[in-house]
Protein backbone atom coordinates (compact mmCIF):
# COMPACT_ATOMS: atom_id res chain seq x y z
CA UNK A 1 0.00 0.00 0.00
CA UNK A 2 1.37 3.70 -1.14
CA UNK A 3 1.69 5.80 1.93
CA UNK A 4 -1.05 8.87 2.20
CA UNK A 5 1.20 11.83 1.84
CA UNK A 6 0.63 14.23 4.87
CA UNK A 7 -1.48 17.16 5.01
CA UNK A 8 0.27 20.41 3.97
CA UNK A 9 1.04 22.78 6.42
CA UNK A 10 -1.06 25.82 7.48
CA UNK A 11 1.60 29.08 7.05
CA UNK A 12 1.35 29.94 11.05
CA UNK A 13 0.09 33.90 12.02
CA UNK A 14 2.58 36.00 13.62
CA UNK A 15 0.57 35.13 16.72
CA UNK A 16 0.57 31.78 17.03
CA UNK A 17 4.47 32.04 16.13
CA UNK A 18 4.85 34.64 19.39
CA UNK A 19 2.81 31.98 21.75
CA UNK A 20 5.60 29.13 20.39
CA UNK A 21 8.34 31.11 20.92
CA UNK A 22 7.46 32.40 24.38
CA UNK A 23 6.19 28.89 25.76
CA UNK A 24 9.94 27.99 24.29
CA UNK A 25 11.22 30.40 26.78
CA UNK A 26 10.04 28.96 29.72
CA UNK A 27 10.57 25.03 29.09
CA UNK A 28 14.09 25.01 27.01
CA UNK A 29 16.02 23.05 29.97
CA UNK A 30 18.77 21.15 29.06
CA UNK A 31 21.51 23.32 27.06
CA UNK A 32 21.82 23.59 23.90
CA UNK A 33 21.44 19.95 23.25
CA UNK A 34 18.07 19.94 25.01
CA UNK A 35 16.92 23.01 23.34
CA UNK A 36 17.59 22.32 19.58
CA UNK A 37 16.00 18.79 20.05
CA UNK A 38 12.56 20.63 21.49
CA UNK A 39 13.06 23.07 18.51
CA UNK A 40 13.28 19.59 16.22
CA UNK A 41 10.24 18.04 17.44
CA UNK A 42 7.89 20.99 17.66
CA UNK A 43 8.76 22.79 14.42
CA UNK A 44 10.15 20.04 11.99
CA UNK A 45 7.80 17.02 13.44
CA UNK A 46 4.50 18.30 15.02
CA UNK A 47 4.19 22.18 13.67
CA UNK A 48 5.49 21.11 10.03
CA UNK A 49 7.17 24.81 9.90
CA UNK A 50 10.29 24.13 8.88
CA UNK A 51 11.48 21.40 6.91
CA UNK A 52 14.13 18.66 7.94
CA UNK A 53 17.16 19.74 5.19
CA UNK A 54 16.07 23.41 5.88
CA UNK A 55 16.55 22.86 9.84
CA UNK A 56 19.46 21.22 10.13
CA UNK A 57 20.84 23.70 7.54
CA UNK A 58 20.18 26.47 9.75
CA UNK A 59 21.63 24.73 12.53
CA UNK A 60 24.82 24.26 10.81
CA UNK A 61 25.72 27.50 10.08
CA UNK A 62 24.35 28.50 13.54
CA UNK A 63 27.04 26.75 14.67
CA UNK A 64 29.76 28.46 13.16
CA UNK A 65 28.47 31.98 14.36
CA UNK A 66 29.91 33.31 17.74
CA UNK A 67 27.15 32.83 20.58
CA UNK A 68 24.72 30.48 21.86
CA UNK A 69 23.93 28.22 18.78
CA UNK A 70 20.14 27.48 20.20
CA UNK A 71 19.23 31.06 20.14
CA UNK A 72 20.69 31.80 16.40
CA UNK A 73 18.53 29.20 15.27
CA UNK A 74 15.44 30.73 17.37
CA UNK A 75 16.15 33.79 15.83
CA UNK A 76 16.76 32.03 12.12
CA UNK A 77 13.82 30.07 12.16
CA UNK A 78 11.63 33.09 13.11
CA UNK A 79 13.28 35.37 10.53
CA UNK A 80 12.23 32.63 7.71
CA UNK A 81 8.41 32.08 9.10
CA UNK A 82 8.09 36.08 9.82
CA UNK A 83 10.99 38.05 8.90
CA UNK A 84 12.62 40.10 10.82
CA UNK A 85 10.17 40.90 13.49
CA UNK A 86 9.92 36.96 13.47
CA UNK A 87 13.61 36.76 14.41
CA UNK A 88 13.11 39.76 16.90
CA UNK A 89 10.02 37.82 18.65
CA UNK A 90 11.99 34.63 18.56
CA UNK A 91 15.28 35.48 19.73
CA UNK A 92 14.00 37.90 22.49
CA UNK A 93 11.31 35.36 23.98
CA UNK A 94 13.90 32.66 23.89
CA UNK A 95 16.06 34.39 26.55
CA UNK A 96 13.42 36.97 28.47
CA UNK A 97 12.22 34.10 31.33
CA UNK A 98 15.80 33.04 32.06
CA UNK A 99 16.58 36.96 32.54
CA UNK A 100 14.41 37.69 35.23
CA UNK A 101 14.97 34.27 37.04
CA UNK A 102 18.17 34.46 37.22
CA UNK A 103 18.48 38.04 38.16
CA UNK A 104 16.02 37.02 41.13
CA UNK A 105 18.32 33.42 41.92
CA UNK A 106 21.79 36.16 41.61
CA UNK A 107 20.16 38.56 44.15
CA UNK A 108 18.83 35.48 46.87
CA UNK A 109 22.55 34.36 45.94
CA UNK A 110 24.76 37.74 46.95
CA UNK A 111 21.97 38.91 49.58
CA UNK A 112 21.76 35.43 51.67
CA UNK A 113 24.55 33.58 50.14
CA UNK A 114 26.32 33.57 53.94
CA UNK A 115 23.37 31.75 55.45
CA UNK A 116 24.59 28.16 56.78
CA UNK A 117 21.53 26.33 54.30
CA UNK A 118 22.05 28.23 51.58
CA UNK A 119 25.78 27.69 51.43
CA UNK A 120 25.04 24.03 51.78
CA UNK A 121 22.92 24.01 49.26
CA UNK A 122 25.26 25.62 46.42
CA UNK A 123 28.03 23.24 47.93
CA UNK A 124 25.50 20.16 46.74
CA UNK A 125 25.10 22.21 43.75
CA UNK A 126 29.21 22.25 42.56
CA UNK A 127 29.93 18.49 42.00
CA UNK A 128 26.65 18.13 39.98
CA UNK A 129 27.83 21.42 37.39
CA UNK A 130 31.07 19.15 37.51
CA UNK A 131 29.61 16.01 36.43
CA UNK A 132 27.62 17.81 33.70
CA UNK A 133 30.92 19.30 32.39
CA UNK A 134 32.37 15.93 32.10
CA UNK A 135 29.19 14.15 30.76
CA UNK A 136 29.38 17.30 27.97
CA UNK A 137 33.01 16.17 27.18
CA UNK A 138 31.95 12.40 26.31
CA UNK A 139 28.91 13.59 24.15
CA UNK A 140 30.39 15.80 22.47
CA UNK A 141 33.34 13.92 21.67
CA UNK A 142 31.26 11.03 20.65
CA UNK A 143 29.76 12.68 17.77
CA UNK A 144 32.70 14.92 16.81
CA UNK A 145 36.17 12.60 16.94
CA UNK A 146 35.19 9.96 14.02
CA UNK A 147 38.64 9.48 13.44
CA UNK A 148 42.27 9.77 14.14
CA UNK A 149 42.64 13.34 12.62
CA UNK A 150 39.68 14.70 14.82
CA UNK A 151 40.89 12.67 18.05
CA UNK A 152 44.40 14.58 17.16
CA UNK A 153 43.07 18.06 17.09
CA UNK A 154 41.23 17.31 20.34
CA UNK A 155 43.90 16.55 21.85
CA UNK A 156 46.35 19.59 20.64
CA UNK A 157 43.30 21.71 21.84
CA UNK A 158 43.61 20.62 25.13
CA UNK A 159 47.39 20.93 25.25
CA UNK A 160 47.55 24.18 23.83
CA UNK A 161 44.75 25.37 26.40
CA UNK A 162 45.78 23.81 29.70
CA UNK A 163 49.65 23.74 29.71
CA UNK A 164 50.26 26.46 27.37
CA UNK A 165 47.27 29.03 27.84
CA UNK A 166 46.71 29.46 24.26
CA UNK A 167 44.01 32.20 23.50
CA UNK A 168 40.40 30.40 23.09
CA UNK A 169 40.08 32.26 19.87
CA UNK A 170 43.58 31.08 18.52
CA UNK A 171 42.49 27.76 18.85
CA UNK A 172 38.89 28.11 17.21
CA UNK A 173 40.46 29.94 14.56
CA UNK A 174 42.95 27.46 13.76
CA UNK A 175 40.88 24.05 13.92
CA UNK A 176 38.63 26.09 11.19
CA UNK A 177 41.53 27.27 9.21
CA UNK A 178 42.61 23.42 9.13
CA UNK A 179 39.17 22.41 8.57
CA UNK A 180 38.48 24.51 5.90
CA UNK A 181 42.38 23.33 3.75
CA UNK A 182 41.72 19.61 4.60
CA UNK A 183 38.54 19.51 3.25
CA UNK A 184 39.83 20.48 -0.21
CA UNK A 185 41.90 17.34 -0.40
CA UNK A 186 39.99 14.66 2.26
CA UNK A 187 36.77 15.58 2.60
CA UNK A 188 35.65 12.62 3.38
CA UNK A 189 37.90 12.48 6.52
CA UNK A 190 37.20 16.45 7.72
CA UNK A 191 33.78 15.98 6.90
CA UNK A 192 32.39 14.27 10.13
CA UNK A 193 29.68 16.73 11.41
CA UNK A 194 26.52 15.12 10.00
CA UNK A 195 22.58 15.92 10.15
CA UNK A 196 21.28 15.06 13.25
CA UNK A 197 18.43 12.75 12.88
CA UNK A 198 16.78 11.01 10.03
CA UNK A 199 14.11 11.98 7.94
CA UNK A 200 10.82 12.58 9.81
CA UNK A 201 7.25 13.23 8.90
CA UNK A 202 7.47 16.77 9.13
CA UNK A 203 9.57 16.88 6.01
CA UNK A 204 6.50 16.36 3.87
CA UNK A 205 4.33 19.60 3.38
CA UNK A 206 6.23 21.69 5.60
CA UNK A 207 5.62 25.33 5.31
CA UNK A 208 9.18 25.78 4.42
CA UNK A 209 11.34 23.34 3.56
CA UNK A 210 14.74 22.42 1.17
CA UNK A 211 12.36 21.86 -2.06
CA UNK A 212 10.42 25.33 -1.99
CA UNK A 213 11.84 27.91 -3.22
CA UNK A 214 13.60 30.39 -1.09
CA UNK A 215 11.16 33.15 0.58
CA UNK A 216 11.14 36.65 -1.19
CA UNK A 217 12.60 38.21 2.23
CA UNK A 218 15.64 35.76 2.34
CA UNK A 219 17.61 37.59 -1.16
CA UNK A 220 20.34 38.80 -0.29
CA UNK A 221 20.14 42.89 -0.47
CA UNK A 222 23.49 45.29 -0.02
CA UNK A 223 21.48 48.26 0.97
CA UNK A 224 19.31 46.12 3.35
CA UNK A 225 22.81 44.62 4.91
CA UNK A 226 24.47 47.96 5.41
CA UNK A 227 21.11 48.86 7.30
CA UNK A 228 21.02 46.20 9.29
CA UNK A 229 24.81 46.40 10.31
CA UNK A 230 24.42 50.25 11.28
CA UNK A 231 21.27 50.19 13.26
CA UNK A 232 22.62 46.86 15.27
CA UNK A 233 26.21 48.62 15.72
CA UNK A 234 23.95 51.75 17.26
CA UNK A 235 21.75 49.68 19.35
CA UNK A 236 24.80 47.15 20.61
CA UNK A 237 27.01 50.15 22.01
CA UNK A 238 24.57 52.72 22.61
CA UNK A 239 24.08 51.35 25.97
CA UNK A 240 28.15 50.73 26.60
CA UNK A 241 28.61 54.60 25.49
CA UNK A 242 25.91 55.93 28.26
CA UNK A 243 27.25 53.72 30.89
CA UNK A 244 30.65 54.93 30.11
CA UNK A 245 29.55 58.63 30.03
CA UNK A 246 27.67 58.09 33.47
CA UNK A 247 30.21 56.07 35.55
CA UNK A 248 33.80 56.13 33.38
CA UNK A 249 35.82 54.64 31.26
CA UNK A 250 37.47 52.69 33.47
CA UNK A 251 34.22 51.97 35.90
CA UNK A 252 33.29 48.38 36.14
CA UNK A 253 30.14 48.81 34.10
CA UNK A 254 32.02 49.36 31.00
CA UNK A 255 35.33 47.20 31.78
CA UNK A 256 32.44 43.97 31.60
CA UNK A 257 30.35 45.32 28.72
CA UNK A 258 33.88 45.57 26.84
CA UNK A 259 34.99 42.30 28.32
CA UNK A 260 31.62 40.48 27.15
CA UNK A 261 31.26 42.82 23.65
CA UNK A 262 34.99 40.71 22.78
CA UNK A 263 33.23 37.29 24.66
CA UNK A 264 30.53 37.99 21.65
CA UNK A 265 32.80 38.14 18.86
CA UNK A 266 34.81 34.49 20.12
CA UNK A 267 32.33 32.42 21.24
CA UNK A 268 32.86 29.45 19.04
CA UNK A 269 31.92 26.09 20.25
CA UNK A 270 28.75 27.32 22.76
CA UNK A 271 28.75 27.82 26.49
CA UNK A 272 31.11 24.86 27.71
CA UNK A 273 33.52 25.87 25.11
CA UNK A 274 33.87 29.73 26.04
CA UNK A 275 33.39 29.26 29.98
CA UNK A 276 37.17 28.91 30.46
CA UNK A 277 38.12 31.91 28.97
CA UNK A 278 35.47 33.65 30.50
CA UNK A 279 36.25 31.95 33.91
CA UNK A 280 40.12 32.81 33.60
CA UNK A 281 39.50 36.66 32.98
CA UNK A 282 36.84 37.36 35.71
CA UNK A 283 37.97 35.08 38.06
CA UNK A 284 41.91 35.91 37.47
CA UNK A 285 42.38 38.98 35.37
CA UNK A 286 39.44 41.11 36.86
CA UNK A 287 38.56 39.72 39.88
CA UNK A 288 34.86 39.64 39.41
CA UNK A 289 34.24 36.76 41.32
CA UNK A 290 35.81 34.20 43.09
CA UNK A 291 36.30 30.64 41.26
CA UNK A 292 33.53 29.26 43.82
CA UNK A 293 31.19 31.51 42.68
CA UNK A 294 31.81 30.73 39.31
CA UNK A 295 30.86 27.41 39.84
CA UNK A 296 27.73 28.61 41.73
CA UNK A 297 26.99 30.35 39.00
CA UNK A 298 27.01 27.73 36.57
CA UNK A 299 24.60 25.52 38.90
CA UNK A 300 21.99 28.44 38.42
CA UNK A 301 22.74 28.88 35.05
CA UNK A 302 21.55 25.20 34.77
CA UNK A 303 18.41 25.31 37.30
CA UNK A 304 17.03 27.83 35.07
CA UNK A 305 15.46 27.96 31.42
CA UNK A 306 17.66 29.28 28.35
CA UNK A 307 21.23 29.22 26.83
CA UNK A 308 24.01 28.13 29.31
CA UNK A 309 25.70 31.10 27.87
CA UNK A 310 22.97 33.00 30.74
CA UNK A 311 25.90 32.14 33.27
CA UNK A 312 27.48 35.27 31.99
CA UNK A 313 24.61 37.68 33.50
CA UNK A 314 25.54 36.21 37.04
CA UNK A 315 29.02 36.71 36.29
CA UNK A 316 27.93 40.67 35.52
CA UNK A 317 25.71 40.94 38.29
CA UNK A 318 28.51 39.65 40.70
CA UNK A 319 31.24 41.88 39.44
CA UNK A 320 28.45 44.93 39.88
CA UNK A 321 27.56 44.21 43.50
CA UNK A 322 31.58 43.65 43.98
CA UNK A 323 32.74 46.49 42.18
CA UNK A 324 30.16 48.83 42.58
CA UNK A 325 31.83 52.53 42.89
CA UNK A 326 29.49 55.40 43.44
CA UNK A 327 26.61 53.28 43.21
CA UNK A 328 24.45 51.31 45.59
CA UNK A 329 25.59 47.37 45.02
CA UNK A 330 21.91 46.27 44.17
CA UNK A 331 22.04 48.75 41.06
CA UNK A 332 25.42 48.35 40.02
CA UNK A 333 25.00 44.28 39.95
CA UNK A 334 21.56 45.43 38.41
CA UNK A 335 23.24 47.18 35.71
CA UNK A 336 26.04 44.71 35.42
CA UNK A 337 23.97 41.94 34.70
CA UNK A 338 21.48 43.86 32.06
CA UNK A 339 24.76 45.21 29.92
CA UNK A 340 26.30 41.65 30.08
CA UNK A 341 23.31 39.92 28.62
CA UNK A 342 22.72 42.92 26.50
CA UNK A 343 26.42 43.03 24.70
CA UNK A 344 25.80 38.84 24.60
CA UNK A 345 22.91 38.65 22.87
CA UNK A 346 22.40 41.70 20.48
CA UNK A 347 25.32 40.13 18.29
CA UNK A 348 23.61 37.72 17.78
CA UNK A 349 20.67 39.17 15.78
CA UNK A 350 23.19 41.03 14.16
CA UNK A 351 25.06 37.75 12.68
CA UNK A 352 21.66 36.11 11.88
CA UNK A 353 19.88 39.01 9.87
CA UNK A 354 23.21 40.14 8.82
CA UNK A 355 24.32 36.55 7.67
CA UNK A 356 21.20 34.46 6.67
CA UNK A 357 20.05 35.84 3.51
CA UNK A 358 23.83 34.95 1.91
CA UNK A 359 23.22 31.04 3.95
CA UNK A 360 20.44 30.97 2.04
CA UNK A 361 22.03 30.83 -1.38
CA UNK A 362 24.58 28.25 0.33
CA UNK A 363 22.28 25.65 1.26
CA UNK A 364 23.82 23.03 -0.80
CA UNK A 365 27.19 23.87 0.12
CA UNK A 366 28.90 20.99 2.14
CA UNK A 367 32.55 22.24 2.09
CA UNK A 368 31.83 24.25 4.84
CA UNK A 369 31.07 21.29 6.95
CA UNK A 370 34.75 20.36 7.13
CA UNK A 371 35.52 23.54 9.20
CA UNK A 372 32.53 22.89 11.22
CA UNK A 373 33.53 19.24 11.86
CA UNK A 374 37.56 20.82 12.82
CA UNK A 375 36.26 23.62 15.31
CA UNK A 376 33.65 20.74 17.00
CA UNK A 377 36.47 18.30 17.97
CA UNK A 378 38.94 21.40 18.97
CA UNK A 379 35.86 21.97 21.32
CA UNK A 380 36.07 18.70 23.18
CA UNK A 381 39.51 19.44 24.10
CA UNK A 382 38.06 23.07 25.15
CA UNK A 383 35.15 21.38 27.07
CA UNK A 384 37.75 18.72 28.59
CA UNK A 385 40.33 21.48 30.29
CA UNK A 386 36.63 23.26 31.69
CA UNK A 387 36.15 19.72 33.20
CA UNK A 388 39.97 19.84 34.65
CA UNK A 389 39.94 23.51 36.13
CA UNK A 390 36.50 23.17 37.87
CA UNK A 391 37.39 19.65 39.19
CA UNK A 392 40.76 20.90 40.69
CA UNK A 393 38.49 23.67 42.04
CA UNK A 394 36.24 21.64 43.55
CA UNK A 395 37.65 18.39 44.64
CA UNK A 396 40.80 20.17 45.46
CA UNK A 397 39.50 23.21 47.36
CA UNK A 398 42.84 25.93 48.33
CA UNK A 399 44.26 25.04 51.80
CA UNK A 400 42.55 21.69 51.97
CA UNK A 401 42.59 17.83 51.33
CA UNK A 402 40.31 16.28 49.03
CA UNK A 403 36.77 16.79 49.32
CA UNK A 404 35.21 13.62 49.55
CA UNK A 405 31.44 14.65 49.55
CA UNK A 406 32.66 16.50 46.55
CA UNK A 407 34.01 13.54 44.68
CA UNK A 408 31.32 11.16 45.47
CA UNK A 409 28.28 13.03 44.49
CA UNK A 410 30.11 13.44 41.19
CA UNK A 411 31.03 10.16 40.62
CA UNK A 412 26.88 9.53 41.34
CA UNK A 413 25.68 12.36 39.06
CA UNK A 414 28.31 11.40 36.74
CA UNK A 415 26.71 7.51 36.40
CA UNK A 416 23.15 8.66 36.67
CA UNK A 417 23.45 11.34 33.71
CA UNK A 418 25.52 8.96 31.43
CA UNK A 419 24.51 4.95 32.84
CA UNK A 420 20.11 5.77 33.85
CA UNK A 421 20.07 9.08 31.06
CA UNK A 422 18.79 11.14 34.08
CA UNK A 423 17.98 14.80 33.35
CA UNK A 424 20.09 18.19 33.85
CA UNK A 425 17.12 19.45 36.49
CA UNK A 426 17.00 16.15 38.64
CA UNK A 427 20.79 15.58 38.89
CA UNK A 428 21.04 19.57 39.98
CA UNK A 429 18.27 18.99 42.33
CA UNK A 430 19.51 16.13 44.08
CA UNK A 431 22.98 17.70 44.04
CA UNK A 432 21.63 20.79 45.68
CA UNK A 433 19.21 18.67 47.81
CA UNK A 434 22.45 16.02 49.05
CA UNK A 435 24.34 19.44 49.85
CA UNK A 436 21.76 20.33 52.62
CA UNK A 437 21.01 16.92 53.51
CA UNK A 438 24.37 17.19 54.74
CA UNK A 439 24.32 20.14 56.26
CA UNK A 440 21.35 18.97 58.60
CA UNK A 441 23.13 16.26 59.76
CA UNK A 442 26.71 17.11 60.20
Amino acid sequence: MSEIPAAPAVHPSFKEALCFWLKLGFISFGGPTGQIAIMHTELVEKKRWIGEERFLHALNYCMLLPGPEAQQLAIYCGWLLHRTWGGLAAGILFVLPSVFILWGLSFVYVAYGNLPWLAAIFAGLKPAVLAIVAAAVLRIGSKALKNAIMWSLAALAFVAIFFFHAPFPVIIITAALIGGLGGLRWEKIFNVVKGHGAKSAGDRGAVIDDTHAAPAHTKPSLLRGVRVLAVGLVLWWLPVLLAGLATGRSGTLVQESLFFSKAALVTFGGAYAVLPYVAQQAVENFHWLTAPQMLDGLGLAETTPGPLIMVLQFVGFLGGWNHPGALSPLLAATLGAALTTWVTFVPCFIWIFLGAPYLEQLRHQTKLTCALSAVTAAVVGVVLNLAVWFGLHVILPAGGGVDWFVAVVAVVAFVALQRFKAGLIPVVLAGAGLGLLKHLLI
